[in-house]
């Protein structure tokens, strides 16, 4: 099957084959989160694992079907990936037919540098600093990102368990540092199991971590909780069917009457504070 051929079966299996479970919820955080809107210029981040391609493709998919007039920039940000890694990258851009740039850093030798044991923090850090500034440098108002529907109840466990907190990951926010300027996560809803689904279906190959620091070790903390999270959450599937929408719609049903304290901003609230209220007796 000649390229432009397999492309179109691909584009062609997110719209009908995976309709109801990729498309549909796709669009649904579209249209929920109002995460794209007219006269947008999105940069559209490319990392080269499935999640990202994925959302390439339903972006160009959106902009097919005209009901949203925008622009995106399929954007890929190297941040020290090895030769090997690159090449699969522009490959399959070229298979799936996705226009992309590619900007270098030297964000992996620099964070191991700061941090040789625990690099991972200071990497995140910075490649979310180069790509908001690799956006203004675009004139992009909105950063898309690859994060799916597992990586939204896996933040919300990792918070509870390992911050003592209770918060999510949003499907979108404004960015403190760079004026006018969002993070969005159209894949919001989507479920890692149909992704991969969708790759497997396709016969698609990816890379699947292409950080130099994680290929040499894995011995990373933060690595670790989030694989542990991740099989906590595949068991838990397993005895009950709705776990995992449980854990996700919870972050949409705060009851603030029942909690013992929250943070608006930066200022703290103690349930006390209202407790001998009148409404409240």
């Amino acid at each position: 099957m000649k390229e432009n051929e397999f492309n179109k079966e691909v584009e062609k299996s997110i719209i009908k084959k995976y309709k109801k479970t990729i498309w549909e919820r796709f669009t649904r955080a579209i249209n929920d989160y109002k995460l794209i809107e007219d006269n947008d210029n999105i940069m559209v981040c490319i990392s080269g694992g499935k999640d990202s391609f994925l959302l390439a493709k339903c972006i160009q998919e959106l902009m097919r079907h005209r009901k949203i007039n925008f622009k995106a920039k399929f954007v890929v940000m190297n941040p020290g990936y090895r030769k090997e890694n690159i090449e699969k990258i522009i490959n399959n851009s070229k298979l799936l037919n996705i226009d992309i740039e590619i900007y270098e850093s030297d964000i992996f030798a620099v964070a191991e540098k700061l941090n040789k044991e625990k690099p991972c923090y200071m990497c995140a850090r910075m490649r979310r600093g180069f790509l908001y500034n690799k956006a203004q440098e675009l004139g992009c108002n909105k950063i898309a990102l690859g994060h799916h529907f597992d990586d939204v109840i896996e933040t919300t466990l990792l918070s509870m368990f390992y911050g003592a907190e209770l918060k999510t990951m949003l499907p979108k926010l404004h960015s403190e540092n760079f004026e006018n300027i969002e993070l969005i996560r159209p894949l919001y809803l989507v479920k890692e199991q149909d992704i991969l689904d969708w790759k497997n279906y396709n016969n698609l190959e990816f890379l699947n971590c292409a950080c130099s620091f994680t290929e040499k070790t894995n011995n990373d903390v933060e690595i670790s909780k989030r694989k542990d999270i991740k099989k906590l959450i595949t068991s838990l599937r397993e005895k009950y069917e709705n776990i995992d929408y449980n854990i996700f719609k919870s972050m949409d049903n705060v009851n603030l009457n029942s909690i013992l304290g929250y943070k608006r901003k930066e200022e703290r609230h103690n349930f006390l504070e209202e407790y001998d209220t009148i409404d409240n007796k």
